[in-house]
């Protein structure tokens, strides 16, 4: 059995779509922490198969709209002395910036970069992007 010791004060990641993990974990910046985090990588689910969880033991800032363009089954729980104070669910944010960036060759994001990479919700239901400058269509859950 893989023991990961409890989190003092910080946030645990939790149902995070099973290989999606490390990108996460890597968009956090926890792979160049001082801190202790940990990914734990295909844990049995009840709702899913399989999910993969982070937990961090440090207070971090964390852009939620990014969590959940890339999975909004995420929830985040912060933990204070041991104990869950609070659970995030997340969502498909209405839009993102600066998150993913347009394919399009044509696109004036791709040649004047002061301009911000801004999609908005195209589809909810099939959880579509459209960039705001040239109606280019991406899927959400990945930051490529």
């Amino acid at each position: 059995m893989l023991n990961v010791d409890t989190i003092k004060n910080g946030i645990v990641i939790d149902h995070i779509k099973a290989g999606y993990g490390p990108q996460i974990f890597h968009w956090l910046g926890l792979d160049k922490a001082q801190f202790t985090s940990a990914l734990i990588m295909n844990v049995p689910s009840k709702k899913t198969e399989r999910k993969d969880i982070i937990k961090v033991d440090n207070i971090i800032n964390i852009d939620f709209s990014v969590l959940g363009f890339i999975d909004p089954n995420i929830s985040v729980n912060i933990i204070k002395d041991e104990k869950i104070v609070r659970k995030i669910k997340m969502e498909l944010p209405e839009r993102v910036e600066n998150v993913i960036r347009c394919k399009n060759p044509r696109c004036i994001t791709m040649t004047e970069h002061y301009v911000p990479q801004t999609f908005v919700l195209a589809d909810r239901e099939k959880a579509t992007y459209r960039c705001e400058y040239c109606d280019a269509f991406y899927g959400a859950g990945n930051l490529e």
